[in-house]
Order: structure tokens, then sequence, then C-alpha cells
């Protein structure tokens, strides 16, 4: 997005920039901090995703603005970056999501801002005079009516959902999601947290679910340039809620459709849980997505609404705590660990025993814990979100 942003800026300006300001929300600018840009031969961070978006972006693409950058481009990027001033400010608007882009060329300045989602662009200008302008306010962010999300209706949902309305996607997702994650075992990409707990822990097939959902996300948060079916807007969440439910349906081998409905199982959790969280928060999204391999492999296993509720209910106790601190090599290992959480919870439910409301923010029914669950991430931490952001960019310096 910030690539994007950029790349429009420059092709508002109508020739390269001398000078970029990007001025970003604050989680904007904690999730690109350590992420490596894709097509940059391993440029990090929101200056490089700026830089790679005016000196070699397509700006039509879109979301895929650095699909089209060939070897040849990627050392006029590293050149752009290192001779030309690019700042990176928080913005002043109160948006959760905003990206504003500013360059600068002789007398000449151009402006794109984006807000609200990845490609909602509210305004390009040309030395004051505006191209493209619409009002925006928070509330204005059409999404899907979430509320009609409960764990009971996903089940039921899956059990009779006409697979041909959902099979081409789940479909993508299985060799798309598997593709990165062979890939990111057989070759070392961030921490190499997926080759790690091979070589560490073996191939039984609970070891194998979480280091096939870890090698996924090393290559992703490396910069690898394979696709993923993200899920709630990540990819890392789309990688930890499909690959260890694939996984065990290769070990158990059931069949195409079982496989298929599982995966709505754990694709449909993790949304659910994700959208009582928010779209950027201080919440680590593994979490839910852990909870979401947890009830796909519980259904694997012929559990229905009560065996999925109780898997959740479980790991969501066990694994609440942990912080989203940007887009980075430790999501591996992060996603390692919220897969222990869903499978810790599937099998305390498998031997008769779970977590009881009054333990902690567990609470009687599984929509109820999963409100609370929604309430700490969006409300109790809220000021932990300000100081992660804080110890990562410096008390609001970036330099």
């Amino acid at each position: 997005a910030v690539a994007y942003a950029a790349a429009l800026a420059r092709q508002e300006l109508g020739h390269l920039p001398e000078k970029v300001l990007v001025s970003a929300s604050a989680n904007i600018i904690k999730n690109v901090k350590s992420a490596v840009v894709p097509h940059t031969a391993g440029m990090q961070g929101c200056e490089a995703a700026a830089a790679a978006g005016i000196a070699a972006g397509d700006a039509s693409r879109e979301l895929q603005v650095l699909s089209c950058i060939t070897e040849d481009q990627i050392p006029l990027i590293r050149n752009y970056l290192k001779t030309t001033e690019i700042r990176i400010n928080r913005s002043d608007r109160p948006y959760v999501f905003d990206i504003q882009v500013e360059v600068f060329a002789g007398e000449d300045t151009a402006f794109c801002e984006i807000a609200g989602s990845h490609t909602n662009v509210v305004e390009l200008s040309r030395n004051g005079k505006r191209s493209l302008y619409r009002e925006y306010e928070e509330e204005d962010l059409v999404s899907p009516d979430y509320a009609l999300l409960t764990v009971e209706r996903i089940v039921e949902f899956a059990d009779s959902v006409d697979l041909q309305d959902v099979e081409e996607t789940l479909s993508r997702q299985i060799d798309m999601n598997t593709a990165i994650s062979e890939e990111g075992l057989r070759h070392t990409y961030g921490a190499g947290i997926g080759r790690v707990l091979m070589k560490a822990y073996g191939n039984t097939v609970h070891n194998r679910a979480k280091a096939a959902a870890a090698a996924g996300s090393d290559a992703r948060m490396s910069g690898l340039e394979m696709p993923v079916v993200i899920n709630s807007g990540s990819g890392n969440q789309g990688i930890a809620c499909s690959l260890p439910v694939i996984v065990y349906a290769r070990e158990l081998g059931v069949s195409r459709e079982v496989l298929l409905r599982a995966l709505l199982v754990a694709n449909m959790v993790t949304i659910h849980m994700k959208s009582g969280i928010g779209r950027l928060s201080a919440y680590c999204g593994a979490t839910t997505a852990g909870c979401g391999a947890g009830a796909g492999i519980t259904y694997l296993y012929g559990g229905k609404y009560d065996e999925i509720a109780h898997t959740i209910v479980n790991a969501v106790a066990i694994d609440s705590g942990m912080i989203c601190d940007g887009a980075k090599a430790s999501c591996a290992a992060k996603i390692a660990s919220a897969v222990e959480a869903g499978l810790l919870g599937w099998q305390m439910q498998t031997q008769g025993t779970e977590f009881y409301g009054g333990d902690g923010i567990v609470t009687k029914g599984v929509e109820n814990t999963l409100h609370n669950v929604g309430r700490l991430a969006r409300i109790g931490m809220v000021e932990t979100d300000r100081e992660i952001i804080n110890i990562m960019i410096g008390g609001g310096r970036h330099s």
C-alpha cells in the first residue's frame, strides 16, 4: 500500500521526485518497519517500499504495484533510495489506516492519500490542484456483516455448503500456501523457524503442522515472491490457519471434501475472531489463526460444534497475551506458538479437559469468551500498542 501510494504520487507529479515525505498512521509504520519489500532483493521498511513504488512500480496494478519489477531495476531502486531524501512521519489523521505520500521536484509537488483500506485512494493532487478527492470518515469503510458469524453458524455452514461455491478459493489456498511452505522448508529464510522445528523435534504430524505454518511465514516475511491466500487481510494469518489443517488432513488421508469443509471452519473461525479485534491492534493476529487451525483440525477428527467451541476457548486461554510488534522474521515463531496453542486446545477437549468460565478472561459460552478477547484487544491493548510503537520508532522519531 505504501508503494502503491508512492507510485500514484510519482505518476501525478509526472517525473522522478527529488524528495519524498511519507506520513502514515502509527500501525502502518509499525507493520512496515521490519518487513522485506517484495521484488527488491531484500530491502526493508517504509523508505524502501516508497522508493520501489516510485522508481519501478506500476500504479495501474494497485496492490501488485511491485510485481512488474525486473532484476535490472533493483539497482535503480537501491540507488534512488541512497540518493533521495525520503522522510517518514506519523500521520496527523485520526484514522487507524492512513498513508500520505508527498513528492517534490523543483517547483512541482504532488500528493496522494490512501485511507481506511489498502486501495482506498481519497486524494490525488498536483501543485495543489486536485484530480481526485473524496471525503472520508472511519465509519464510511464498508465491510461485511460479521455479526452474522458465530461458531455454531460456522460449523453449520461448513457442514452444508455446496462446495462448488468455495472450492476455487480453497483450492488456491491449498496449492499456494503449501507451495510457499515447502519453499520455506527447503531453504533458510528469515530465522528459519520451520527448519529449526523439524531439526529439533522430528517428523511427527504435530511438529510438521507447526513447522509448515512457520516455514510459510519464514518465506513470506523474507519477501519471497510467491503468492499466498490471505485471511483477514494477512498473509501470515492465511498461512497459519490453513497449513496445519492441510498437514493433518494428509496424515489422516481424509477425502477432499472433508479437507475443504475443515478449511472453511479454520478460515471462518479466524475471520470471526479477527473481526472482533479490529484491523490493526497490539494483539497478534497469529493467535486467532492458531485458534482457527485448532478448530479446523478438530473438525477433521469428527468434532462438531461443542468440541470445536471447547478447542477455541482452550486455545484462547493459552495464548491471548501475544503482542503484535510488526511484520518481521519473528512472526514465524509466533505462528508456531499460536498453532501449538490450537493443537493443545484440541488435545485437551479430546481428553475431556477444558478451561471453564472464571478462568481469567474465559467466561461461560464461546461467543462470550470471544467477546472478551475482542474487548481486550480493541480497548485494553490501546496503550500497549502505543508503547510498542514508541519503542519501535523511538518515541515518534523515525529515520
